[in-house]
Formats: C-alpha cells, structure tokens, sequence
C-alpha cells in the first residue's frame, strides 16, 4: 500500500523571544520525524512550508499548536505522494519574509481577514481591489481575475511600489498572495501608509482553491516546492502563462536546464523538447547544461547534506561549556 504524504503550508506573526532556542529544538523534532523542507523562525514569528507522511504532520500541527504563540496558526494542507522536498533547513532571519520591514508588526496591526468565501461575494456585489503582492514570475503564471498586479522581482521591492498604489488608497483593497505571509505584512505597511480599507485573504490563494475550488483564479499558482505549480481553479480554469520561447498559452513551469540560469519560467514540452529543458539557444549550448528528462525539475545534488549537521555540534559545545 502505497504511504500518503502531506504538504503544510503555515506562518504565524508573533514574537519569539529566543528564536536560536527556538530554531535548535524544531531543527531537532523535524529531522527525528522526517520532516522536510523550509522554515524560518525570527523574532517576528515563524514560515514554514513542509512535507512528510500525512500522519507525522498531522501530529506535527498538533504539536505546534500545543504552544500557545500557535495556538491559532492556520495551515494549508494538501496531499502528495512523495515528499515534495529532499532536505531540510531551519534558520534564522530578521524577518520571516523578507521585505525589509522590521518596524512594521503584523500581530499588533494587519487588515482584518477575509475568508475565500467573503471574497467570492466581495467579488460579485462589491467594488474591491484585489492586490496581488506576489512577484512578476508568480502572477504571470497565475492570479485572480481582475488583480492588479505589481512590478517586482522580490517582495522586498514591494515598499518601493507604493506611490503606484495611490489611486487605490481610498478604495476597499484585499491583498493576497500564495498562503498569506506576505499579503498579512503588506496589509499592515499599507496601513502604517495611511491606507484605510485594508484587508487580507486568509490562507492565501492555496486556501482560497482548497475552499472554493478557485472560481475565478487565472492560471496556476507558483509553489515553493517541488510540484513548481500546482491547479487552483476546478470550476472555470484558464492559461494565462505564455511560453518563455514561442509566447503560446502556456503554464507548464520548468527550472531552465542551464544551471547557471536556472530561471522558472512557463515553457511548452515542443520548445522544451526543441531545447533540450533549455530557455533558449544559448543555456542549450552551455556545457553544464542538465539532461532534460521531459519534467524541467532538476534534483538538488546533496553534497554530502546531513539534515543533522550543526545540531550535533552545538550540543557539544553546551557540554564542553
């Protein structure tokens, strides 16, 4: 019988006082319990994106919840039928998304939550902006209808796009993103800016597909994972990618097989085949190019990666203290 993984989406704004301590004994219960995949901790909180046997993180949200700062975390869950990560990394960082706000504090003030629901009917009766924060490759991949989207490369240049939002600061505005992390901190910069009609989709567009079956979402949505892309609309789906090389419909992401470029771009299987998984002629000649295996996912190679590296030192020097 084959074994079921699960694949948690999951981020909570609060302080964490000691987010070293913090960060040492979850790198600890997440290797025992083969948990793979990425997490930040910071003063600010935690963001984790995760996969492992579907009862293993079952007990895992348990656990974490156990904890009062997560008693009201909420995770996306999703099915999988493998880990959809090879490794694991726990660290610590200024801000649990970077965007270079680290005086801006989302669990003292965010807009308030919108659930998919509320949204479908804000959508149908009311005059509302729908703020995309997500970053130029994700919402030409996907995004809702209508959305206005930003120019950015990374959510970091999000506080740099903010005189273009002006005409919107006395509209009703939700902002959203993948699973809600960065909509919750752009809404409370937005706030802080003087915005007054501010909320924010809760869970994200991956909550948002898993409660309404993703009516009226664009595309695909960009994952941080393995799958690169996963479907969010089973009601009225649409393509609204184009291939990197012949601009046809297209939302078939691919890693470029130039690992040097490595770019995550929508490319069909006749360029890709053309190509070799290549962006274009030039990756396709580079002599390190990988050998495309019709999936445009490359392995990570391993390098002698040990999910256990650090913890084992770090309690030798608290011994030898």
């Amino acid at each position: 019988m084959q074994q079921t993984y699960s694949i948690l989406l999951y981020y909570c704004y609060t302080p964490i006082e000691d987010p070293e301590g913090f960060r040492e004994k979850h790198h600890c219960y997440c290797v025992e319990n083969d948990l793979r995949g990425r997490i930040i901790v910071a003063q600010e909180g935690i963001n984790g994106t995760i996969s492992g046997l579907t009862e293993v993180c079952e007990k895992y949200m348990d656990d974490l919840k156990s904890d009062a700062r997560f008693a009201h975390m909420h995770f996306k869950v999703t099915t999988h039928h493998q880990h959809a990560f090879q490794k694991l990394h726990v660290r610590v960082k200024p801000e649990i998304v970077h965007a270079g706000l680290p005086h801006i504090h989302p669990h003292q003030q965010a807009g308030p939550y919108v659930t998919p629901q509320e949204l479908q009917q804000m959508q149908k009766h009311e005059e509302v902006v729908l703020l995309d924060v997500r970053s130029n490759y994700e919402h030409k991949l996907g995004k809702f209808k209508g959305a206005v989207t930003l120019d950015i490369d990374h959510f970091r240049e999000f506080p740099d796009q903010i005189d273009t939002l002006a005409p919107y600061q006395n509209k009703k505005m939700v902002t959203y993103c993948t699973g809600g992390v960065k909509c919750e901190k752009a809404s409370a910069y937005l706030l802080a800016k003087g915005f007054q009609n501010v909320y924010q989709l809760h869970g994200g567009i991956i909550q948002y597909g898993l409660e309404t079956d993703g009516e009226d979402f664009e595309g695909k949505c960009y994952v941080f994972d393995n799958r690169l892309a996963t479907s969010i609309n089973k009601k009225n789906p649409t393509v609204v990618g184009n291939c990197y090389v012949c601009h046809t419909a297209c939302d078939r992401i691919v890693n470029c097989a130039n690992p040097e470029c490595n770019i995550h771009v929508p490319i069909c299987e006749p360029c890709a085949t053309t190509l070799a998984g290549a962006c274009s002629a030039t990756c396709q000649q580079h002599p390190n190019k990988r050998s495309y295996d019709g999936t445009g996912y490359y392995t990570t190679t391993m390098n002698g990666y040990n999910p256990s590296k650090g913890l084992r030192t770090k309690q030798e020097q608290q011994r030898n203290a």
